[in-house]
């Protein structure tokens, strides 16, 4: 449509004869023109369709509709937790906060304690060593420097949110969603996949029919090993708290060939680590906690992938979930990488990064642009109803707290020595993480390569939680009180 405003009558005329002139122009062209358009036929029907030329008559101008720009991806997996007050969250204040206060109880050596709500982050509690429980270890210590309560009070003093927490065997849960990447990548076939294919010391003999699905349950089969801090050697178990605890791998310089050089326990024979006793028989098939099962899953992901688990595990775990870790590796110079990464155990972080690879779980997978990625494996941890399967453990909501396809509520959770917990509640969208009182000694180097003399701290390289790593009494923090603590807050305000 043409506009005139403070134009001369000869301009007018010169606009009116050129609109009278364009449909013979159009006509002319379209009788020559390529079935191509050309520029120039394109212009002059662009200028009738803003003189109003082909719409009946119309004086409106059409406009094309530009759809608008996606949403960019926002991950759900945070670098910073987002928090949210607790009656936000649906919890009674009062009755969260006594629950809290139980987790920090004194005598319960805790050094972390936080909630994850709908993704949010509900309440935390950092603390340090109490003057009562310096003092307790320094009444029982046989460390010349720890007979004194300010030695306690100096190694654990202030904590915080920034303040390094360990894992314990917390590790093997994160090691078996690595196998679960491994798989998903290709770079293994399946959990049921031979062991052998990879550990091909095994392949001769019958430790070929050892699956990867066996060692993440730990039904191997094959004996449980254990070392000592005199000679550092991996050998057979030699009695029933060793290798009840998964072995004590952990003084040995290499912790990986001993545990792939080991032979099939023989079904009905009495070996002295099967009961407390000392004189219980072997059951084929049964469940025997094995921290070499779990070295061993660590020695295929190397194999497997071309790669350490801890390089690994940066560029497929931690990174996409924003986490940052140190993982220890044992005390050999050749190895994966300057030495074998401790896969069934040790690996330091903070208590909130802890919590990302929970809510990982609860989310069902790493989501990113292009869609959720591991949520088989995922589901399948999620969906277990035993005690334990694929390196996490699980218990019912509610007595008699056994985990059973007949609990409505199963959680899932990793447990690591001296009460390190992360612990999954699917029902309640819930994550809880609960860790101990630590510090990283590096007496013999700056790397976290274990080295350990019980006797001569000065010279080790060890993991000292509080309070059994550092030969205290036992926790008496129960991680299942704590969680009915705080799932009572939740119903009371519901």
């Amino acid at each position: 449509m043409l506009t005139f405003r403070n134009t001369s009558k000869s301009t007018i005329q010169k606009e009116m004869n050129l609109n009278l002139m364009l449909p013979r122009v159009l006509e002319d062209l379209t009788r020559h023109m390529r079935p191509t358009p050309s520029l120039s036929s394109l212009l002059i029907i662009a200028l009738l369709s803003a003189c109003g030329g082909g719409g009946g008559g119309s004086t409106e101008t059409s406009v094309i509709a530009i759809p608008p720009s996606p949403p960019a991806f926002e991950s759900p997996h945070p670098d910073t937790w987002e928090t949210k007050s607790a009656s936000e969250a649906g919890f009674d204040e009062d009755a969260l906060d006594s629950a809290f206060e139980y987790a920090v109880t004194d005598g319960f050596y805790t050094q972390a304690v936080l909630l994850i709500k709908d993704g949010k982050l509900v309440r935390e509690r950092y603390r340090g060593i109490t003057d009562a429980e310096a003092a307790g270890l320094a009444s029982i210590s046989s460390l010349p420097e720890g007979q004194n309560a300010s030695y306690w009070q100096d190694l654990y003093g202030d904590r915080d949110a920034a303040s390094t927490v360990t894992s314990w065997s917390t590790a093997k849960s994160f090691t078996s969603v690595l196998i679960g990447m491994a798989i998903e990548q290709g770079l293994i076939q399946s959990a049921s996949q031979s062991a052998s294919d990879f550990i091909d010391e095994w392949e001769a003999d019958d430790r070929a029919s050892i699956t990867i699905q066996q060692l993440l349950d730990m039904r191997s089969g094959l004996v449980p090993k254990c070392s000592n801090f005199e000679t550092a050697v991996v050998g057979e178990c030699g009695d029933y708290p060793s290798a009840s605890s998964g072995g004590d791998i952990l003084y040995a310089t290499d912790q990986i060939s001993g545990c792939i050089d080991r032979e099939f326990a023989v079904p009905g024979t009495v070996y002295p680590w099967v009961s407390p006793q000392g004189d219980g028989a072997y059951e084929a098939g049964q469940f025997y906690y094995s921290n070499c099962d779990t070295q061993v899953l660590g020695e295929i992901i190397f194999r497997a992938t071309g790669q350490d688990p801890g390089l690994f595990a940066q560029q497929n775990l931690f990174e996409p979930l924003n986490i940052e870790a140190d993982w220890w590796r044992d005390d050999v110079e050749t190895g994966q990488a300057n030495g074998n990464y401790l896969t069934y155990c040790c690996l330091d972080s903070t208590a909130r990064d802890f919590a990302k690879f929970g809510y990982m779980l609860l989310l069902g997978g790493i989501e990113t642009s292009e869609g959720k990625s591991y949520a088989s494996y995922v589901s399948t941890i999620l969906g277990q109803d035993e005690t334990y399967r694929n390196q996490f453990w699980a218990y019912c909501d509610s007595e008699p707290f056994s985990a059973s396809p007949d609990c409505e509520n199963v959680l899932v959770m990793t447990i690591g020595f001296d009460g390190q917990y992360i612990l999954i509640d699917q029902k309640n969208d819930i994550v809880l993480v609960r860790t101990s009182l630590y510090e990283p000694i590096l007496n013999f180097s700056d790397e976290r390569k274990m080295r350990l003399n019980p006797l001569l701290l000065s010279e080790s390289n060890w993991l000292a939680s509080l309070p059994m790593a550092m030969l205290g009494p036992r926790s008496e923090f129960g991680i299942l009180r704590f969680y009915l603590a705080v799932a009572d807050a939740l119903q009371r305000d519901s």
